[in-house]
């Protein structure tokens, strides 16, 4: 099964990343695969309050 592109960039995403502290797990263990579903769900948060201050 083919994978879905994403909407975020990884820029992005490794933004959101450092705000939350999680980069370094990213940058260590090779991804996004290894943050915790809790700080996924963090992460999706962020962007999407940061795309609602940006709509305004």
């Amino acid at each position: 099964m083919a994978r879905r592109k994403g909407v975020m960039s990884d820029r992005l995403k490794m933004e959101l990343a450092e705000e939350l502290g999680v980069a370094d797990i990213v940058r260590q263990e090779g991804g996004f695969g290894s943050v915790s579903s809790r700080d996924c769900g963090n992460l999706v948060r962020l962007a999407i309050q940061k795309a609602e201050r940006s709509m305004l």
